[in-house]
């Protein structure tokens, strides 16, 4: 048997193809993961099972995976540093609150190059000028020492504005009575031809030329525009008379529109005349034209100042008070 199994084929050509085969054919690799056939090891460490990648968040005791190099990463926001917005500058003087007493009291505080602290009441309430090197401390001060005064200034402001508005307004029609120094004119409109205004003394009569299809606030315009013209002229005369009587000189001389306020003097010698005073008798013209001239003397209202005034205008006290009764019985021309 041996002799024939060790034998070659009988047939050369298929005994050639199996030798082809045999050496072709090799063993396979043995399983790294699996023993051998006979119970041994892979004699070569096993290679890491492949699986397919989980994403997920790692863990703490893991690592971030390497960013791949075909992927651009997202880019880490920088914060930009910006400026805090900040308002914009107020041109309105600042406003500010003081306790007084059980009152909380707000004023308009303005600065200015006068030599003290000075107080104000309007319809708008308290305003207070003081010179720069004053401190708020100082001034909140000094408003608590004139508290009583500025308090009863103030609802005494109060009142008075409130029975203006009560009082009904002018009709802009012909006939109407308007005041000038200090008794009433008649209003006479006429139609037709130029924008004339002529003042009879004698008559008392302001006529008034408007073109056809005017409108009231075209009226209104022209008769402003005629006080303020009269206003100009005979306030610039009584400032010359009695700025030569005080020994004085004034800077310039204006117009003024302030809804409370009759007139004003700078440190600089500008006196500015509410033209509304027409309105008044001449007495009481004069009375505002001596105080403001007597302030170029007196930049304050001390009892030295009143006696300034007394000197050119020794009916002060009464024109004062006049002056304070007839504003309240103007009637509402121009709210």
């Amino acid at each position: 048997m041996d002799r024939i199994r060790n034998a070659r084929h009988f047939a050369p050509r298929l005994q050639r193809w199996l030798d082809d085969l045999a050496t072709a054919v090799k063993p396979a690799s043995p399983d790294p993961n699996q023993p051998d056939l006979f119970g041994r090891e892979a004699s070569s460490p096993p290679k890491p099972v492949y699986t397919s990648p989980v994403w997920s968040v790692p863990t703490p005791s893991q690592k971030t995976p390497p960013v791949s190099p075909y992927v651009t990463p997202p880019e880490t926001a920088v914060p930009v540093k910006t400026r805090p917005l900040v308002a914009p500058p107020s041109n309105l003087p600042p406003r500010r609150q003081l306790l007084v007493g059980e009152f909380i009291l707000e004023y308009e505080l303005r600065r200015s190059t006068r030599r003290s602290i000075g107080f104000m009441i309007d319809d708008d309430g308290l305003r207070v000028t003081a010179p720069k090197r004053i401190s708020i401390a100082e001034i909140d001060e000094a408003i608590r020492t004139k508290q009583h005064w500025i308090l009863s200034k103030l609802k005494e402001r109060r009142e008075r504005r409130a029975a203006r508005l009560q009082k009904p307004p002018v009709e802009w029609i012909d006939g109407a009575q308007l005041p000038y120094l200090g008794a009433d004119i008649t209003l006479r409109l006429l139609v037709g031809g130029r924008n004339r205004s002529i003042y009879n003394p004698n008559t008392r009569e302001l006529w008034i030329t408007l073109l056809p299809g005017a409108s009231e606030e075209q009226l209104k315009h022209r008769v402003q525009v005629w006080y303020q013209q009269q206003a100009k002229t005979l306030f610039e005369e009584r400032l010359d008379l009695y700025a030569g009587r005080l020994g004085v000189q004034y800077h310039s001389f204006g117009l003024s529109s302030a809804g409370t306020r009759w007139g004003s003097c700078t440190a600089d010698r500008k006196i500015r005349l509410n033209w509304k005073l027409i309105h008044f008798s001449l007495p009481l013209i004069d009375y505002v034209v001596a105080h403001e001239l007597s302030h170029i003397l007196e930049m304050n209202h001390s009892q030295q100042f009143w006696d300034t005034v007394g000197l050119i205008y020794p009916e002060y006290e009464e024109a004062k008070n006049l002056l304070r009764k007839r504003s309240q019985e103007l009637p509402v021309l121009f709210p």
